[in-house]
């Protein structure tokens, strides 16, 4: 691999991750990275990450043979513009906003398109920040490719078997392809979340009835709310086009089924659910390595003293880890009043087994 020297401009979740994962792969290669905040690049140098334990300039960071744009989508626009002047021959840019079409449309009027690579991992998490980076954070999720009508070829060839040796799996889309796609699995659930959890503060009791009780369905819908503001804002106004006609689309989806429960008509509203059902069943649960299984149990405890303490203890004495353990307050989709995840099939297997020869009521999914 060509690419001997990496910077970072941004080292947030996904660029800390990103650099992460590669000094942990390639510890040779050196990495070099610039940020918001002298707080971040001195932590990635404390942990080894990066060389530099100073915040760097951009002709410092354009000496590099490949560097990832890692700020909001709007920001990469102006560094790439602010490196055009900088870059050395050969040097690849690439960017991980979840939009394309801006950057893509800024490096064609700049004449960088020979020079720019399109990238998108599609991971993350609602927490944000350096702090929450990891070495694994890729690994199993897809990591879209846009190349430029003149990117060269070998150039993205290489990108891609890096992306693929980081553990991601990349796929290579046209730009426009990817903000319609995104546009409709990544921006509008952020939107519908986002709106969903206003609506409930908005309309809540004094008592907050809806916030103390909401879990189940609530809370895995919303989970994506905690999202960065700023990354969202971002968003919404560069892949404005494609969000306002997905949108569009959105309330014709709810105004349909508005319509179906106003009339009472028992049949359509069948369908509606048995078909969202039927085509969320299908997907990518059965593509390899889409997606990490997760480990996990519900129980019934007796609301007792030392009762949490007691099960801990039957799986530790038998070697088995816990890898999260949460109490289910509100049970109206779930079984059971413990939750537990564990790191692997055989370890929940064991638990099962171990836990019902305890006469404990346990639930798989």
């Amino acid at each position: 691999m060509s690419f001997d020297k990496i910077g970072f401009i941004g080292l947030g979740l996904i660029g800390g991750s990103i650099a992460k994962t590669i000094k942990r792969l390639y510890p040779e290669k050196k990495l070099y990275a610039t940020s918001g905040h002298l707080a971040t690049v001195t932590e990635a140098f404390e942990d080894h990450t990066i060389e530099n334990d100073t915040l760097l300039s951009l002709e410092e960071i354009a000496a590099c043979d490949l560097i990832f744009l890692c700020t909001p989508v709007q920001k990469n626009i102006e560094y790439l513009h602010a490196l055009k002047p900088l870059l050395k021959e050969g040097t690849i840019l690439t960017d991980v906003g979840s939009v394309k079409s801006d950057i893509h449309d800024a490096a064609k009027a700049a004449g960088m398109e020979h020079c720019f690579i399109g990238g998108h991992p599609m991971t993350g998490s609602e927490k944000t920040g350096y702090s929450n980076a990891t070495a694994y954070l890729l690994e199993n999720a897809y990591y879209i490719i846009t190349p430029t009508a003149c990117s060269p070829a070998d150039k993205v060839s290489e990108f891609k078997s890096l992306v693929q040796s980081l553990g991601a799996i990349p796929l290579v889309l046209n730009h426009t392809a990817h903000d319609h796609a995104t546009a409709t699995i990544s921006h509008l659930p952020h939107i519908v979340a986002a709106s969903l959890v206003n609506l409930v503060q908005q309309i809540d009791d004094e008592q907050e009835t809806m916030k103390t009780i909401a879990a189940g369905g609530f809370k895995d819908i919303t989970r994506i709310a905690s999202s960065s503001a700023v990354m969202w804002e971002n968003i919404c106004l560069s892949n404005k086009e494609q969000i306002l006609d997905i949108l569009d689309q959105f309330q014709t989806q709810l105004a349909g089924i508005r319509g179906q429960i106003a009339s009472a008509n028992g049949q359509e509203i069948f369908d509606f659910f048995q078909s969202a059902k039927d085509y969320r069943d299908s997907i990518t649960i059965t593509t390899p390595g889409a997606y990490k299984k997760v480990y996990e149990l519900y129980c019934d405890l007796i609301d007792e003293a030392g009762g949490i303490a007691t099960l801990a203890t039957i799986l530790a004495s038998n070697n088995l880890s816990i890898k999260n353990i949460g109490i289910i307050h509100n049970r109206e989709f779930e079984d059971g009043v413990l939750h537990l995840e564990m790191y692997d099939q055989d370890s929940l297997q064991k638990s099962v087994e171990l836990l019902r020869k305890y006469h404990y009521t346990v639930y798989e999914r």
